[in-house]
């Protein structure tokens, strides 16, 4: 028994139509389908709803609830901006720095070009308030997950015993210190 994929993501947006047209504008993601029911399925609350599924690539699926008798949505005050994102991969450099004038053309405060050494990306936000990022491989990335897949066990009971990071994948940002 194993998990074949994701079948979708959803998240909540302000605007069902607004963010359709966003991520179609923005990011070029197709509009899939919408479902608005009056109650939950899997609870049969009372509580209208418009669902929307836009297509994210290779047989993902992002989705968005709107809930218009709701409370207005919230962030988690506890958790930082950057913490909670999603990410989507994009072809290459070239494409990635497309995407980061395309979006910046169009009104949307663009963060990076950020070297994370195994990959670069750049972060923004949704009108929703979702943080979003592109992210395109880097040359020799394959061997570089090779290295972290060679300490990730180690790694983390390292942290899980000190809750500090540990030092064995610290050639990675070794250029930004110098």
């Amino acid at each position: 028994m194993k998990i074949e994929q994701i079948h979708h993501v959803a998240y909540r947006c302000k605007d069902a139509k607004e963010t359709v047209e966003w991520y179609g504008k923005m990011l070029n993601m197709d509009f899939i389908l919408a479902i608005a029911e009056d109650r939950v399925p899997s609870t049969h609350a009372p509580d209208p709803y418009m669902h929307v599924f836009i297509d994210a690539g290779m047989g993902n699926v992002l989705a968005f609830f709107e809930l218009p008798t709701q409370p207005e949505m919230g962030k988690d005050p506890n958790t930082p901006a950057w913490v909670q994102h999603l990410a989507f991969k994009v072809k290459d450099r070239a494409e990635l720095l497309e995407f980061k004038a395309h979006l910046e053309a169009s009104g949307v405060d663009v963060l990076g070009v950020t070297d994370h050494s195994i990959f670069h990306s750049i972060y923004f936000f949704d009108p929703n308030g979702h943080r979003l990022e592109l992210a395109c491989p880097d040359p020799g990335e394959e061997e570089m997950l090779g290295r972290l897949d060679k300490v990730k066990w180690e790694m983390l009971d390292e942290w899980s015993k000190t809750r500090k990071a540990p030092k064995h994948a610290e050639w990675m940002h070794k250029k930004e210190l110098s």
